[in-house]
């Protein structure tokens, strides 16, 4: 177990960034494909700062697209630690977008990546204990919690699971398919 410990404030950041004409899909909004890459490059910072090592993405477990960013706005992304683990971390991140010229703010996009911190030759290393200050950071560390329990949930019933079965073909009726095995 480490002894040393790190508030949740140690491991803040926060980008900026003008939405340009290059960064657009085709129907002309922010292409969603662009912001994950920005939410990668802050995940990465966040739980670098935090930890003070080197860290790679190990899964993507939430990402919302809550409402379209428009060329033109301000994007910022605010990002923690919100959970920690021996070795990994979890960082939440908030996106809102801004409309420079009327000031409105919109909540765009939430998303929570797990990072894991590697040493110079690649090895998985202890990051520091995560220190709690207020109630808020303790709700974010449950709900960390409750999401890493319902994966590991899900991981065992797609183990257990039985997709090959009649019973399987007949379920699945009411649903937007049509069957042609041969």
């Amino acid at each position: 177990m480490t002894t040393d410990f790190k508030p949740v404030s140690s491991s803040k950041i926060s980008i900026s960034e003008l939405m340009l004409p290059s960064h657009t899909n085709f129907s002309g909004k922010i292409h969603g494909g662009y912001i994950l890459q920005l939410l990668d490059q802050i995940a990465f910072a966040c739980a670098s700062k935090f930890c003070g090592n080197y860290c790679v993405t190990a899964s993507v477990d939430t990402v919302n697209f809550l409402k379209p960013i428009e060329v033109g706005e301000l994007v910022t992304m605010k990002a923690s630690v919100n959970y920690v683990g021996r070795s990994s971390m979890v960082v939440g991140i908030r996106v809102e977008s801004e409309h420079i010229q009327t000031g409105v703010v919109k909540h765009c996009n939430s998303s929570y990546f797990t990072m894991v911190a590697k040493d110079k030759e690649g090895k998985s290393v202890q990051v520091p204990g995560l220190i709690l200050t207020n109630l808020d950071e303790v709700r974010r560390f449950r709900k960390c919690i409750k999401q890493i329990e319902t994966k590991k949930e899900i991981e065992q019933h797609a183990k257990e699971a039985k997709v090959n079965s009649i019973e399987d073909l007949v379920n699945l009726d009411k649903y937007n398919v049509l069957l042609e095995i041969g």
